[in-house]
């Protein structure tokens, strides 16, 4: 197939999956991510033909892309925050909400200097890498319970050249003290779908993304929030930080808690959707 016909194919087998627009972005991730092909060089190389190994490969992409397997999955390999991460089955795939929080965090606190900073849950490491490379004098430790995930997080470190900390650690047992270090920021992106809201969610997300990082029990919806809110009390620094990314419908429950532990200021911002879906304040 030449390369226009490579495009018109991609759009003739996804069109009754995906939206017009999501299928050209996957056109462009095939060309640019698998074939190694800038995406602006297809006009101008129309009749160009794509290699056997390059054809085979494409049946393949296009069939796992009308299972929904996510394409971050396919290809490996995403973008967050400026920076290429490895993904896999293992880990979440980073969402621009989280790109907010880490901004929030970055501009917070550029000014300072030898901060100790804490991710708890970090799975591909997105958080803390993203962190580490925009605040350089900072030491940065990460906690997983999943040891896969921990793989992927060390390799995205060593990707991005950053150095990280990284411990395999359940934050909701009780020994979880793995550092004497205190801490001057904590941040986590908890597991925080509770599982009635399955309904609501695509099935790229339920077929392929983990669920260990996605779900909790409808009865203990707050249950990682809560460990990590008692953990930050005896880890924090006087006057750190401590940042959440949240389910918007539980703020409230979620502020209530944070103040019956005695940390104070505690604020709740929107996201660029407008989301109740970041929250912060101090020790």
């Amino acid at each position: 197939m030449t390369y226009k016909e490579t495009k018109i194919y991609i759009r003739k087998e996804l069109s009754d999956f995906y939206p017009e627009n999501e299928i050209r972005s996957f056109t462009k991730l095939i060309f640019e991510d698998i074939f190694n092909i800038k995406f602006v060089e297809l006009l101008a190389n129309e009749n160009k033909r794509i290699n056997k190994k390059q054809d085979k490969l494409l049946k393949e992409i296009t069939l796992r892309l009308k299972k929904f397997e996510p394409i971050q999955y396919i290809i490996g390999q995403t973008e967050f925050y400026g920076l290429k991460f490895n993904v896999n089955k293992n880990v979440l795939i980073p969402r621009p909400e989280t790109e907010e929080l880490v901004d929030l965090i970055i501009n917070e606190n550029n000014k300072k200097s030898n901060l100790q900073i804490l991710d708890i849950g970090t799975g591909s490491g997105c958080i803390a890498i993203s962190l580490s490379k925009n605040l350089k004098t900072s030491n940065i430790y990460a906690i997983d319970i999943d040891s896969n995930a921990l793989n992927i997080a060390s390799k995205n470190s060593e990707l991005n050249s950053t150095k990280i900390s990284l411990f395999q650690v359940d934050i909701l047992s009780t020994n979880n003290n793995f550092t004497s270090e205190k801490f001057d920021i904590i941040v986590s992106n908890p597991p925080y779908v509770t599982h009635s809201e399955k309904k609501f969610m695509e099935q790229n997300v339920l077929k392929y993304e983990p669920e260990l990082a996605l779900f909790v029990n409808d009865n203990s919806p707050l249950i990682f929030y809560i460990a990590i809110a008692k953990f930050a009390k005896k880890n924090l620094n006087k006057n750190g930080k401590l940042y959440f990314e949240i389910n918007e419908q539980f703020g409230k429950e979620i502020v209530k808690m944070l103040i019956s532990e005695d940390f104070s200021d505690v604020k709740i911002l929107e996201d660029i959707s407008g989301k109740n879906r970041i929250l912060k304040c101090l020790n």
